[in-house]
């Protein structure tokens, strides 16, 4: 009798996100993220280079892209934070049956969603673009590569929803292999469909987005079989019934959440174009140091999409201290990180700027860049972890409202009136004192929410 209880105890196993030392555990899940977003990273640039090459049309066209698929891309990243925070919370109260439930009816309105939004741009492309101050020239290759793209984005929508219900159940090294699998088929299709070699024939931009559909194809196929052999979705579509009592919670935090995310490329336009006054020198300077900070962010944002899992799952187990430990944690390191990140910017600016820059005058400029800005990304760190934080625990309006202060109530205006007393030495320090107010007000926030909820339990016991 005693053997065979001991046998039960040792094959139930211990979930590391509800049980386990919570720095290792947000290491386990961290360190894949990373890994992933750097291969991604490489592809994409991959991807741009061979568009490059077909000439500077092309990449014109290319450029006027972004800010569209950003959106469609936006729709999948916030969707994908509501099924995480959904599914995790369900998984950590052990409520699998309604946790499945609720991860098939998210692939299903990803699918919805994202497919209608997409065919409303196929039909849309001409009026878009022409806004955007496309040229008629640039139109029909524009043309070309989106109608394409467009399809590819409902297939990306299944991949990244699928891997933040993997995610949600503590898995970070699967969807990274998965995404960095996908980018590594559309770079090296790219060169194959784009210039044509061997049996393939050349079709330009449009070979470049038929290469992203065929990769985000494979994507497809491989979440759902992985989703359906762990038993994470149901093998069926949801009744009318099962997918409106479902997807409630998804779009409650989704929506808002891919609204905070489209909320960035505004306020970074807006600062641009506040740059723009002192020149074509310091437009460049200032989009030079724009990619090396999503470079030098990179684990500040890998941490911030394995952090949410870990503080839904012990929210739905109502283990709050366990969510506040793992907050703290998350933002003690981000910070120490970042600085660390800032020494080595500062020693190393003068080398960097000669790198991405062959006139002396940008080159000062990106130097300048790097020897104030990156002080402000260990706090940046404390509002986004804090962002993320909030979506975890189910306060989708709050994390929105974050985001929103910090990038029109401090950054922009502060960059501003820093431009106005300082010039562009002024827009830097802004950035950088928006970031720290901004962090003292995040980091206040969710502990006050934190300690309210604690008093709320303790109370209605």
């Amino acid at each position: 009798m005693t053997s065979q209880t001991n046998h039960s105890a040792s094959s139930e196993k211990i979930n590391p996100m509800l049980e386990g030392d919570i720095k290792k555990t947000l290491t386990n899940m961290t360190v894949p993220m990373i890994l992933g977003m750097i291969m991604l990273m490489t592809f994409g640039l991959v991807d741009t280079f061979f568009i490059s090459l077909l000439g500077t049309q092309e990449l014109a066209a290319i450029s006027f892209t972004f800010p569209v698929t950003f959106t469609v891309i936006s729709l999948n990243i916030g969707l994908g934070i509501g099924t995480s925070a959904v599914i995790a919370k369900l998984l950590g109260a052990k409520q699998t049956a309604k946790a499945q439930l609720a991860a098939t009816a998210a692939i299903m309105i990803v699918i919805c969603l994202v497919g209608l939004l997409s065919f409303i741009g196929i039909n849309t492309i001409e009026p878009v673009f022409t806004l955007l101050g496309a040229s008629p020239a640039l139109l029909e290759p524009i043309s070309d590569y989106m109608t394409i793209w467009y399809v590819a984005g409902v297939l990306l929508s299944v991949p990244m929803v699928g891997n933040s219900v993997l995610r949600a159940d503590g898995d970070t090294k699967t969807p990274s292999i998965i995404m960095a699998a996908c980018g590594a088929i559309n770079a090296a299709l790219d060169p194959l469909l784009i210039f044509g070699y061997g049996p393939f024939i050349g079709l330009g931009i449009q070979g470049a987005a038929i290469a992203t559909a065929i990769a985000w194809a494979v994507g497809v196929v491989w979440i759902l079989v992985l989703l359906m052999k762990r038993k994470l979705v149901i093998p069926r579509l949801l009744t009318a019934t099962e997918f409106i009592n479902n997807i409630s919670g998804i779009v409650k935090i989704g929506i808002p959440a891919a609204g905070a995310n489209m909320l960035t490329p505004i306020s970074a336009g807006i600062v641009t174009a506040i740059v723009a006054d002192y020149g074509n020198a310091a437009v460049a300077a200032w989009g030079v140091g724009g990619r090396l900070e999503s470079i030098a962010c990179i684990v500040m944002l890998a941490l911030s999409m394995s952090l949410p899992p870990l503080i839904s799952q012990n929210m739905g187990a109502n283990k709050m201290n366990r969510v506040y430990s793992a907050y703290k944690i998350a933002i003690g390191f981000v910070l120490g990180f970042q600085l660390l990140v800032f020494f080595v910017l500062y020693g190393l600016s003068g080398y960097i700027a000669q790198i991405f820059a062959k006139e002396p005058g940008v080159a000062q400029l990106i130097t300048l860049f790097l020897m104030i800005v990156p002080f402000g990304y260990g706090l940046q760190g404390v509002v986004v972890l804090t962002n993320s934080a909030f979506n975890a625990i189910h306060q989708p309006m709050s994390a929105l409202l974050l985001n929103a202060l910090r990038l029109f109530l401090f950054f922009v205006p502060f960059c501003y009136l820093g431009s106005i007393w300082y010039g562009l030495h002024g827009i830097f320090i802004g950035a950088v004192i928006a970031n720290l107010v901004m962090a003292a007000l995040s980091f206040y926030w969710f502990r006050r929410h934190i300690y309210q909820t604690q008093l709320h339990e303790v109370t209605s016991e």
